[in-house]
């Protein structure tokens, strides 16, 4: 068989080497030989490095798969393949506003990552999980404006169900594919991704033995009350709205908390923000409540199921 000649490019320091390989070699046996007759690819760990072909789109750029052989895709003679480091960081936010940044392995993809990305975090149950690419979805934010009042005006329980097809809800944003790749996806190693909840599989699970899934499943509980993506009642706005009120100034004092002290957009969605009588209901459910971490688990729990 023909031997193929490749150019064989060290990333991290831009040497680039012609080999000759047999086209049936594995790719884990092509990198073995790499790192044997190349001394500048003799640094890190074997297992942290891949041979990648990349492409004019950086979308179409493609790790080669260990267990592949070369003839597998289709190279031909004076082809370029670079021999560099599968992990980079990646940084995570949290719906708290908090930043994490996480290694991770550029050629598995987003579904294998959220594994790594969530252990790292704390978070067993990964599965109902995912990542939004936040700059997109930002974008699609700006264009789409608000709702006109006279459709939002009357939110009853038997208008529910229509207003959520006809509101902003968690399919509109940029949820990434668990199936491809960062790369694939366009995701820049440089961009910020929100990891967000997106399926309830086992609120039932959660208690305060779980701190960090407790604080994000009120948080995204508290996000999309308040951004229009999960619809309530008007009753159940306020009710939020005491909880909340407990969170930021704590246990109700009745010579303090009147009508007048709250900014009602960072406790009520905006069309029952000048309903009469908002506030004072909020401070009578902020007086019923005790400020503990099963409510708030209960409440949560409640608005998403």
């Amino acid at each position: 068989m023909v031997a193929l000649s490749l150019k064989i490019c060290v990333r991290h320091c831009n040497v680039v080497k012609t080999m000759q390989f047999e086209p049936s070699t594995a790719v884990y046996d092509a990198c073995r030989v790499i790192r044997e007759r190349v001394p500048e690819a003799q640094t890190g760990q074997a297992s942290d490095y891949g041979l990648f072909l990349s492409d004019e789109d950086p979308r179409k750029g493609i790790w080669l798969e260990a267990g592949r052989t070369l003839d597998y895709y289709m190279l031909r003679n004076g082809d370029i393949l670079e021999y560099k480091k599968k992990q980079r960081p990646q940084k995570i936010r949290m719906l708290d506003g908090s930043v994490k940044t996480v290694m991770v392995d550029d050629s598995k993809t987003v579904g294998e990552l959220l594994v790594t990305i969530c252990s790292r975090i704390g978070i067993t149950n990964y599965e109902e999980y995912s990542l939004i690419q936040e700059t997109i979805e930002e974008k699609k934010e700006e264009g789409t404006g608000t709702l006109k009042k006279d459709r939002t005006l009357l939110r009853d329980e038997r208008k529910m169900e229509k207003l959520k097809a006809k509101l902003h809800t968690d399919d509109d944003l940029n949820w990434l594919d668990h199936s491809r790749t960062f790369r694939e996806q366009g995701v820049d190693e440089h961009e910020t991704l929100l990891l967000r909840r997106k399926f309830f599989y086992s609120d039932q699970n959660v208690d305060s033995r779980d701190p960090v899934q407790l604080n994000l499943l009120y948080v995204q509980a508290r996000d999309d009350i308040l951004n229009g993506s999960h619809p309530v009642s008007f009753e159940k706005a306020c009710e939020f709205g005491g909880f909340q009120a407990q969170i930021q100034f704590g246990p109700h004092v009745e010579h303090k908390h009147k009508p007048g002290f709250l900014d009602l957009k960072e406790f009520l969605p905006k069309e029952y923000i000048k309903q009469r009588g908002a506030e004072k209901k909020i401070f009578q459910h902020a007086q019923c409540f005790g400020l503990c971490t099963h409510s708030f688990l209960s409440f949560s729990i409640v608005l998403y199921v």
